[in-house]
């Protein structure tokens, strides 16, 4: 039998406890499936004494994770510290200029740093894993840089951030408001005490990064995602969103077109028939469309200490079992320096659709108007319909809901622009994508 395989973790809070604590359990099946043991002979953390339910006083104790990861007797360094600066970028530059293996759930660092750390990596011949750190337990990243090869691939789109997916969801299925179920999600641990990279849609931008370079073979262009998130949706919206037969999900979207690559995250209504309408809760899920195997959609556990931890023991077992000396498939699925320069694909048509909801004052010609202004910007509507009323009399704003045909995002918001200016909205007007995916 080969020599143990002799791994360093770096962080030990929810991840790294369960990690530590599935490689101590199932060591004996561990070793028989990868055909050598794994040992955990090295560890570093905020906290030495705190009590991590597994027993790991055989490996040695670091204080600086750069340290560990220059100086400790390992094969695979294991970053589950977080954060795209120091220590985690020292630490992880520091092992791979040495030759020892990374997995990493980190993926602020690699949408800041991954191109560079995946040509340290090919420079010193060793493996750049970090399947966990896009939508957790689903293995998209595997299935882009390696399954799918040979394929040409159009679209990756998805619900990559389980915090995101659990408030939506909630709202519509108990009809309260998005204040309301955020604080829930915070109650049970699915938000952070501070949720806004969650909500802002910032996480679901840096997991859709990876995937676009992985996907389209261009350079990681976090910075250059159009971004919106979800604190403007409200139970209004999630209402006339089911009257019309749709469901309100924050998605990932990068295409390729024929001027570039286009990536959008943004509040998304999708047809309550289709697959990616019916993931709830926390659950995410990844849709890849290419053009041999048509489209692959993964569902799965998006985050939690056991799905994060699966998926970084998945990428240490794929370590353990490769041969000393074998190539190594590039860490971003081509060599660095083959990547692409990320080139933003010009606004076109989008084809889709959009729902326009308006709050308005009770006057004459409200409706005239609005319909002028979207004809003047060539925008065709499916339908415009006012929500009923309490009472006939009654001379609260009015909503009014409006469904595009496909047309031109820069149309729609000079339209709704110019429908501000009119002077009757009350409060600001809400524009959501239609989706209209393959999976039905």
């Amino acid at each position: 039998m080969a020599d143990a395989l002799k791994i360093g973790i770096a962080g030990l809070g929810t991840v790294g406890a369960s990690l530590a604590k599935i490689l101590v359990e199932r060591r004996d099946m561990l070793t028989t499936t990868c055909g050598r043991p794994i040992e955990i002979v090295a560890v570093t953390a905020r906290t030495k004494g705190r009590d991590r339910g597994v027993d790991l006083s055989a490996a040695e104790w670091f204080d600086d994770p750069a340290a560990m990861a220059r100086d400790a007797t390992i094969d695979v360094f294991v970053e589950l510290m977080g954060g795209a600066g120091d220590p985690a970028l020292a630490a992880v530059k520091a092992a791979l200029s040495r030759g020892v293996h990374v997995v990493t759930a980190n993926k602020a660092l690699l949408a800041a740093h991954g191109v560079e750390l995946a040509a340290i990596a090919e420079k010193n011949g060793c493996i750049l894993n970090y399947e966990a750190a896009v939508a957790g337990g689903i293995p998209v990243i595997k299935a882009l840089r390696e399954s799918l090869t040979g394929n040409t691939i159009s679209r990756v789109y998805g619900i990559m951030n389980g915090t995101c997916n659990y408030i939506l969801t909630k709202m519509e299925k108990e009809g309260l408001s998005f204040e309301a179920c955020l604080k829930e999600a915070q109650r049970l641990g699915y938000a952070e005490a501070d949720p806004a990279f969650d909500i802002e849609g910032n996480d679901t931008a840096h997991k859709l990064s990876i995937l676009t370079t992985l996907a389209f073979g261009t350079k990681i262009a976090a910075d250059d995602i159009y971004l919106e998130g979800i604190t403007n949706i409200s139970i209004d919206d999630i209402r006339a969103a089911a009257d019309l037969g749709y469901r309100i999900k924050l998605l990932g979207v990068a295409q390729r077109t024929d001027t570039g690559v286009e990536q959008r995250v943004h509040p998304t209504m999708v047809p309550l028939d289709s697959v990616i309408a019916q993931v709830d809760g926390v659950t995410n899920a990844v849709a890849i469309e290419s053009d041999i195997l048509g489209e692959l959609l993964m569902v799965g556990p998006g985050a939690g200490g056991n799905a994060t931890a699966s998926a970084v023991l998945g990428d240490i077992a794929d370590i353990a079992k490769s041969r000393p000396g074998a190539q190594t498939v590039p860490a971003l699925g081509r060599p660095a320096a083959a990547l692409a320069p990320y080139k933003r694909a010009q606004i076109r048509k989008h084809h889709g659709g959009y729902f326009i909801r308006l709050s308005v004052e009770d006057r004459t010609g409200v409706f005239a108007s609005i319909a002028k202004h979207m004809a003047e910007n060539g925008i065709s509507l499916e339908s415009i319909v006012q929500r009923a009323q309490s009472t006939a009399e009654s001379t609260d704003p009015k909503t009014i809901i409006l469904v595009t045909h496909a047309t031109m995002e820069d149309s729609v918001r000079k339209a709704v622009a110019s429908i501000k200016a009119e002077g009757y909205l009350v409060g600001e007007p809400q524009v959501i994508r239609i989706e209209r995916p393959k999976t039905a």
